[in-house]
């Protein structure tokens, strides 16, 4: 049996986990519920002992947050690990873990015109900087730097930025929040935690945020503000970092919070939010911006890796 590479993108909700060969592409796809698990250990155990056959020799793990050695913690999720332990523990003889959103960024080349939707229009220069960000349980960030003989991917914690207010009614929000949380972070709205806790601030209404979501899809005026407010707030964010990174090679919103508002970015505020950044709205308005409609886009990046560790071994 041909040998297979184990591939997981965990989130600090939801894990995606699948094997792939040595071409990459992800298969045996399975999304997993972080709370039905104490630990990473158990799911992916889990995982592996329900499969047949000759078990994954290798592993290659996308996680939600920093990574800075063999000892890795989720940022929104009390887990953590050691990555020689648990290669140890799961007899994987090679295991490489990253960031989720540097992950993610090894998939962007590998995406198609279907997998991502153009917000506004805009012109890519080649070589130049692109820019990766989205909400999710967070907001995570990787900056693409092309290279000659191909690019670099540089992970980033900009989700931890602190968030300013521009308007009456972003300072009654962020009002709101330091009297909850002290200082205010990017993420502490432009996640789906954040989403919830913005629409509670305006509406009053205590609503998930996949149930903030459908009903602004299904036209409710508040759900549908809220949504609004939100992206206006995302597009500034993301003018911010494409300004502080000159991303004219492209802005891309990835995360799952991200792709279930895809429909709504269109009529929102988030492009003119994005552009308004005076001296430098007509440079902001040259920047292409795509959301990644793809479901499972952080297995395509993780598969890459994984594909480059079945070839090396």
């Amino acid at each position: 049996m041909a040998p297979t590479v184990l591939l997981a993108d965990i989130g600090g909700t939801t894990t995606r986990i699948a094997r792939a060969g040595v071409d990459g592409i992800p298969f045996d796809i399975r999304l997993e519920a972080n709370d039905s698990y104490g630990s990473i250990e158990d799911l992916l155990k889990t995982y592996l002992d329900s499969l047949g056959g000759e078990p994954p020799r290798c592993a290659a793990l996308a996680v939600a947050g920093p990574i800075d050695g063999d000892g890795v913690r989720l940022t929104n999720r009390n887990w953590r690990f050691s990555t020689q332990a648990l290669a140890q523990e799961l007899s994987f003889a090679r295991l490489t873990v990253l960031n989720d959103f540097e992950a993610l960024a090894h998939g962007l080349p590998l995406l198609t015109r279907d997998d991502l939707m153009e917000v506004g229009t805009g012109r890519r220069v080649p070589g130049a900087p692109m820019l990766l960000s989205g909400p999710g349980t967070g907001l995570g960030t990787a900056l693409i730097l092309p290279r000659e003989d191909g690019y670099e991917v540089l992970a980033s914690e900009a989700g931890h930025m602190r968030l300013g207010a521009v308007t009456t009614d972003e300072a009654r929000i962020v009002a709101h929040l330091v009297r909850d949380l002290g200082p205010v972070a990017v993420e502490h709205v432009l996640s789906g935690p954040g989403l919830v806790r913005l629409h509670r601030i305006l509406s009053g209404e205590q609503l998930s945020s996949h149930a903030i979501i459908k009903a602004a899809l299904d036209g409710q005026r508040q759900e549908k503000e809220s949504c609004h407010i939100f992206l206006r707030l995302l597009g500034r964010v993301l003018g911010d970092l494409a300004l502080a990174f000159d991303a004219k090679g492209g802005v891309y919103v990835g995360g799952g919070i991200g792709r279930a508002m895809a429909p709504l970015f269109a009529e929102s505020p988030f492009r003119t939010a994005f552009e308004e950044h005076p001296p430098y709205l007509d440079r902001l308005s040259l920047i292409p911006i795509h959301v990644v409609t793809h479901a499972t886009p952080g297995l395509i990046g993780i598969g890459e890796i994984g594909r480059r560790l079945l070839v090396d071994d």
